[in-house]
C-alpha cells in the first residue's frame, strides 16, 4: 500500500513534488474540482484558481479506506476510468488509499492485516469509502468477509471512521440487489449506520470527481459539503438533468422521438417519450460528462435516463415509463405579448397572440402526456393576451397601452 508503518503523510504539495507531478497538473487537477463543484463547497464557492491550488496543496492526504459488498465494482472501475487526473494521481497522489480489495495485492490474512493496521493508524480521521448494499437480512449471513458478517465489518470499520461515504446507488439506496425477489435484504449504509457523517453519492455509477470533492472539502476545510435530505451534495444534484440537458429545446418545441432509430431519434429530438427519467433526475450527467469526453452520457448516446440517481425512480419504474412533471411548461418558452418595459402597438400583440397559440399547439404532445399545469398555464396565457388585445382594439388609434 501506498503509506508504510510509522511513515507520516506529507501534504498533498509534498507527495505531489516527490512524485514528479508537474504544477500544471495540478493546477488542471485543481481546475476539475472547481467545475464539478463550483458552489457548495466552501472550498470553491468564494475562490479562484490559485487559492483553491493553495488549500488543496497544504492540506494533508486523507486517508481513505475502502470496503466493498454486494456490488459489480463498477464505482471502482469509473473511479480507474478517470483521464485527468490518471489513476496514479487520483489514487495514489491526492489521496492515500489504505485499503481497497480490488487494487490492493495483498489477499486472505494480509488483506484483513491490512484494513486492521489502517484503522488502528488513522484511527478517527479515514474516510469510509462503502461500495455495494448491505446484506441485512437474517443477521447478514449472506456475505461474509473474513469469516465474520459483512454487516459486522461494517460497523467495526466505521465506529472508527471520521466520515463515510457511500459510493453508488447500491451503497445509497440497496440499489440493483435490493430488486424483487432477492432474499438477501440489502439496504444503504444509513440504513446499518449511525452516529457518523454519511454523504451518499447515488449513480450507476457515479461520477468519480464527486467523490474526490467531497474529501477535499473534508481535508482542506474540515467538513462535509452542503447536503441536501438525502445526504446527497448539493453540488452535484440540485438539479434535474432535464434543466441542462442538451436536447431541451426539442422537448419545449415538442419534438420528441417516438421510437428508437425513428427519425426523430436519428435527429436528436428529446428521449421522454422513450421513458427518460431526466425530468425527475437529479444529477449533473448533462454538464459534467464522464472522462472529460463530450457527449459521454446516456442521453448524449440516444439512450434515454433511467433515474440511476433516484431512490424511487430506477428501482421502482418500468424503463419505458414516462416520468410526471410538474414544472415545465414548454409555452413559457417563447416571447411574451406584452410586457412592462416599454410600449405594444395593436398590431404587434396580435402577431405575437398568434406566435403563442402555434406554439401551444406544437406543444400538444407535451400537453397530452401529464403536463396538466403546463397546458392550464399555456391556455390562460394565451387567453389573457387575446383579451388585451381584443381591448386594445376598441381604443382610439391614436392611443397606445403602456
Amino acid at each position: 500500500m501506498p503509506n508504510q508503518t510509522g511513515t507520516p503523510k506529507s501534504t498533498i504539495e509534498q507527495h505531489l513534488k516527490a512524485c514528479g507531478v508537474s504544477r500544471r497538473s495540478f493546477l488542471q487537477l485543481c481546475s476539475a474540482i472547481m467545475v464539478t463543484a463550483p458552489m457548495g463547497m466552501a472550498l470553491t464557492e468564494k475562490a479562484g484558481l490559485l487559492q483553491v491550488a493553495d488549500a488543496i496543496g497544504k492540506a494533508k492526504r486523507a486517508s481513505v479506506i475502502w470496503l466493498h459488498f454486494q456490488d459489480c465494482t463498477g464505482c471502482t472501475e469509473t473511479l480507474l476510468r478517470t483521464s485527468r487526473p490518471d489513476v496514479a494521481d487520483l489514487i495514489l497522489n491526492v489521496i492515500s488509499l489504505d485499503y481497497h480489495e480490488t487494487l490492493m495485492a495483498a489477499s486472505g490474512a494480509q488483506a484483513e492485516a491490512a484494513l486492521r493496521r489502517a484503522m488502528e493508524e488513522n484511527a478517527g480521521k479515514y474516510v469510509l469509502v462503502v461500495e455495494g448494499s448491505i446484506p441485512a437480512k437474517d443477521d447478514g449471513v449472506y456475505m461474509e468477509l473474513g469469516g465474520r458478517p459483512a454487516i459486522q465489518v461494517l460497523r467495526e470499520v466505521a465506529a472508527k471512521s471520521a466520515a463515510v461515504i457511500a459510493m453508488g446507488s447500491c451503497a445509497c439506496w440497496g440499489g440493483i440487489p435490493s430488486a424483487d425477489p432477492n432474499p438477501t435484504g440489502p439496504v444503504g449504509v444509513d440504513a446499518v449506520i449511525s452516529g457518523k457523517p454519511i454523504v451518499n453519492l447515488p449513480g450507476c455509477p457515479p461520477n468519480p470527481y464527486n467523490l474526490l470533492a467531497v474529501v477535499l472539502e473534508y481535508v482542506t476545510m474540515g467538513k462535509l459539503p452542503a447536503l441536501d435530505e438525502y445526504s446527497r451534495p448539493k453540488f452535484a444534484y440540485d438539479r434535474v438533468i432535464h434543466e441542462n440537458c442538451t436536447r431541451r429545446a426539442h422537448f419545449d418545441a415538442g419534438r420528441f422521438a417516438a421510437a428508437f432509430g425513428d427519425e426523430g431519434h436519428r435527429k436528436g429530438w428529446c428521449l421522454y417519450k422513450l421513458g427518460c427519467k431526466g425530468p425527475v433526475t437529479h444529477a449533473a450527467c448533462a454538464s459534467r460528462h464522464f472522462n472529460e469526453i463530450p457527449g459521454v452520457w446516456p442521453i448524449g448516446t440516444g439512450t434515454p435516463c433511467v433515474g440511476c440517481t433516484e431512490k424511487g425512480v430506477v428501482w421502482q419504474m418500468g424503463a419505458f415509463e414516462t416520468a410526471p412533471i410538474h414544472l415545465a411548461t414548454p409555452p413559457d418558452t417563447y416571447p411574451p405579448v406584452y410586457s412592462t418595459a416599454g410600449k405594444l402597438e395593436v398590431g404587434a400583440a396580435g402577431a405575437l397572440v398568434g406566435v403563442i397559440t402555434g406554439a401551444v399547439g406544437s406543444a400538444a404532445w407535451v400537453a397530452s402526456q401529464r403536463f396538466q399545469s403546463s397546458a392550464e398555464a399555456g391556455v390562460a396565457r394565451v387567453a389573457a393576451d387575446i383579451a388585451h388585445a381584443e381591448k386594445l382594439k376598441g381604443k382610439p388609434a391614436d392611443k397606445k397601452e403602456d
